[in-house]
């Protein structure tokens, strides 16, 4: 056995709907899913010895106040021992989960308090959001001025991989179909309302071949999770969510010294994040995979070995991935139907993870789900992170 595997679990998830809320406040967006995260852990406040805000994007100063324990005080939390603010973008969440899972199994915290709120939806202008992504993560010197910004992006990576694999326009508008089959099943997401391949590939251009609904829309949202030892873990709920093994590689900062702009670091990840779990592909019952466009969405899921180089898109389009289908994925509705909301997109996804895991997805729920894969990336996908979860030790 790995001597890192299945010694920390996700006890405790929270989450509050994705959407436009003018009238909730980031902080009180961050208190509620914090709250529940902490409720369904089944601790009290005392038991949070660690808290882990990730950044915002919607303000600087906000951000420097979750950095400077805003959340340890609107909480009353009595004994933090610790306040320590984990971001990287897209993959904030895997990130954080990796450094939760070193604190507790060195025993250097009991209990870690992970908290990410944005308020992209209505704490920016329209022009403010078009300008924060044509400029996070993009090179000031020898991008921005020339507009690249993250339409572009993924443009440039679609174009490619259909060069590459013949995939077509209506393969790569089943992956919006799909995560929208599973966001008709959850109350946290924003658009909830049938989607078909036709309207997709009839919305509007955006940047050639992209078009409007293979893009995701900036929103509000909050999501907690709290991890502690894996045998603290069992005594506190009936299934919690092990982290078994993960994964990771970091590529590039500017996007045009990518040297394969249609595979990045998946591979390399999976492999590394499998070969600890002690699993292979073919075990995983569940796959959250990023998606702030759907081509990114197809080169995870292939690079993760869940299917052969140029073959996700097909599956998507037969339906293998929606509900009741053979290998579920993004079952909360990803970015692209529950909503962008910063670095926690990769933070729902990895929430649902656990959640499918423990039995809690309600009418989304995966039958007998025992390992789920979740992959995360920041930036202009500068890195390859990859998290598997179980509800046991293999």
């Amino acid at each position: 056995m790995h001597p890192r595997r299945g010694r920390s679990a996700i006890v405790g998830i929270g989450e509050v709907p994705t959407g436009r809320f003018p009238e909730r406040t980031a902080i009180e967006g961050a208190l509620q899913a914090a709250q529940q995260a902490i409720a369904d852990a089944g601790l009290r406040r005392s038991d949070i010895d660690y808290v882990m805000p990730t950044g915002t994007l919607f303000s600087f100063q906000f951000g420097n106040e979750l950095a400077t324990a805003r959340l340890v005080e609107e909480l009353g939390l009595p004994h933090v021992s610790s306040n320590c603010q984990v971001f990287s973008g897209g993959s904030s969440s895997t990130n954080a989960l990796r450094v939760a899972s070193a604190l507790v199994e060195t025993g250097r915290a009991r209990c870690v308090l992970f908290v990410h709120t944005d308020k992209l939806g209505t704490g920016v202008t329209a022009q403010g959001g078009i300008d924060l992504f044509s400029t996070a993560g993009i090179s000031a010197e020898w991008e921005v001025p020339f507009g690249q910004h993250y339409s572009t992006v993924a443009a440039l990576a679609t174009t490619r991989y259909q060069h590459e694999t013949g995939c077509t326009d209506e393969e790569l508008s089943a992956v919006c179909v799909s995560n929208r089959k599973w966001a008709e099943l959850n109350p946290h997401a924003f658009f909830r309302t049938p989607l078909t391949i036709a309207e997709v590939m009839q919305s509007k251009m955006l940047s050639t071949p992209l078009r409007a609904k293979q893009s995701n829309m900036l929103f509000d949202g909050a999501g907690a999770f709290v991890v502690t030892a894996a045998e603290r873990a069992r005594d506190l709920v009936q299934r919690p969510a092990y982290v078994l093994g993960e994964g990771g590689a970091v590529t590039h900062f500017v996007y045009s010294q990518e040297p394969d702009l249609t595979r990045f670091g998946w591979a390399a990840a999976a492999r590394e994040a499998f070969a600890e779990a002690g699993l292979a592909p073919a075990d995983i019952d569940v796959a959250e995979i990023y998606d702030s466009y759907p081509i990114y969405q197809l080169i995870a899921f292939e690079e993760l070995g869940l299917c052969g180089r140029g073959e996700a898109g097909g599956l998507f389009l037969r339906g293998e991935t929606w509900p009741g289908g053979r290998i579920p994925c993004t079952t909360d509705g990803g970015m692209l139907s529950k909503g962008h909301i910063g670095a926690g997109g990769s933070v729902s996804l990895l929430i649902e993870a656990a959640r499918q895991l423990m039995g809690k997805a309600g009418a989304r729920q995966v039958p007998g789900a025992r390992f789920a894969v979740e992959t995360a990336t920041g930036g202009t996908y500068f890195d390859a992170q990859v998290t598997i979860l179980g509800t046991e030790i293999p």
